[in-house]
């Protein structure tokens, strides 16, 4: 694989905060930096409450009403160059939505429109973004998104609730590549499926991220469906990037405590039937932060400093794989880069 540091990245996070707007000190998503490539997937992972989903909304300028960026900068390499997209109106966030970043939702029916039949959503968000297209071609290009994700173009005259779990999901894609976006963002995209069609979502969002060439950022809690999609995973704590790095390195050489205890949940084929231990207690509430490190009162490795002092971020020798945590023997970077 290329080295990162060497490639332009098409998404680029830097100190990215998110808070609810009366109470700025309680950040939901705290100072979270990442780079997304062109044609990579970056897993992003971590227990419910985390930051994750969060995370993804504030790229896309679609915070609920009540949190907001606090602070950050985001940049989308563009035909065109870099685009700010943290100094973006929401008309200009609208320009980019779908366009350029699309998302998969969490809870298909939740998502698609119980009234309309599908084909006329997939249609509305082509018009929306090409609104010059006639009638024929917009016909064709949602004809042409349903036989990409394996589903039969007669259908598209049906209602969502005549699909099942899996098909649903597979409409949600459909929606999300309408206008060819360069970045596709998944969040949980297979909640509540069974584990064979969880299966053959996965293997069909990576295989039209191949066929497309497309970018792709996957949230999940589930770290086994990270370890055989994804290039690169940033595990996130309490709002936090904790660690991250190549998924070959941060799944066989886990450097954060938290991490580690994620990563021993699962249990190994062929392993003793035993279940691992517990993480014990729950995510701190963001209303009272503490100074030190936020996984500190449920760590089952820490020390005093843990509780007084922030770890910086720490690198490995090549720097591609990241953590904070005051246990590691790394160099510390100036930076909180994730590459």
């Amino acid at each position: 694989m290329t080295d990162p540091s060497t490639r332009i990245p098409l998404l680029s996070v830097r100190d990215l905060t998110v808070a609810p707007k009366d109470m700025p000190t309680a950040r939901i998503v705290d100072r979270v930096s990442l780079d997304i490539f062109r044609g990579e997937a970056l897993g992003l992972a971590g227990e419910s409450g985390c930051g994750k989903t969060r995370t993804a909304l504030a790229l896309l300028g679609l915070l609920p009403r009540g949190l907001v960026r606090s602070g950050g900068e985001m940049h989308l390499d563009t035909p065109q160059g870099p685009r700010p997209l943290h100094t973006l109106s929401p008309r200009g966030m609208r320009a980019v939505r779908w366009k350029r970043v699309s998302m998969v939702f969490q809870g298909a029916m939740n998502a698609l429109d119980p009234v309309m039949r599908v084909g006329d959503q997939i249609a509305e968000a082509v018009k929306l973004h090409a609104p010059g297209m006639d009638r024929p071609t917009v016909a064709a290009r949602v004809h042409e998104l349903f036989e990409q994700v394996r589903l039969d173009p007669a259908r598209a005259r049906a209602h969502p609730h005549e699909f099942s779990g899996g098909q649903r999901q597979r409409l949600m894609i459909a929606l999300a590549l309408a206008c060819k976006p360069d970045l596709v963002i998944g969040d949980e995209p297979t909640p509540v499926l069974d584990v064979i069609t969880q299966r053959q979502i996965m293997d069909l969002l990576m295989e039209l991220k191949r066929e497309l060439g497309l970018s792709v950022l996957l949230i999940t809690h589930d770290l086994s469906v990270l370890a055989e999609t994804c290039d690169r995973v940033a595990v996130m704590y309490a709002g936090r990037v904790v660690e991250a790095g190549p998924v070959s390195e941060v799944y066989t050489a886990p450097q954060h405590p938290y991490t580690q205890r994620l990563l021993s949940s699962f249990p190994a084929v062929g392993g003793t039937r035993e279940l691992p231990p517990p993480i014990p207690g729950s995510p701190p509430d963001p209303t009272t932060p503490g100074q030190g490190c936020a996984f500190a009162p449920r760590c089952h490795q820490e020390q005093e400093r843990c509780h007084t002092s922030l770890p910086p971020i720490r690198a490995a020798t090549a720097g591609s794989h990241i953590a904070r945590c005051h246990l590691l023997p790394w160099p510390t970077t100036p930076t909180e880069e994730v590459r």
